[in-house]
């Protein structure tokens, strides 16, 4: 299992585990699935171009997978 699909199971278990709860782990828990979430939103736009002035695409590179945008 890669590292990355770890991390998601163990988030998403303490997410779970700690529903319910009112010592304020639910939050913490919601708050690191989130940033874990940001910090991949944040590699995918790093790999997407920001358009024209209209939001148009960019052209592809070569060997550049359509799939990033």
């Amino acid at each position: 299992m890669s590292s990355d699909t770890h991390k998601h199971h163990e988030l998403l278990s303490a997410v779970k585990a700690a529903q319910g709860t009112q010592d304020g782990s639910f939050e913490t828990a919601v708050t690191r699935a989130l940033e874990h979430v940001f910090e991949h939103l944040d590699r995918l736009n790093s790999h997407v171009s920001t358009g024209g002035p209209d939001g148009e695409d960019r052209p592809l590179k070569p060997d550049e997978s359509l799939t990033l945008r």
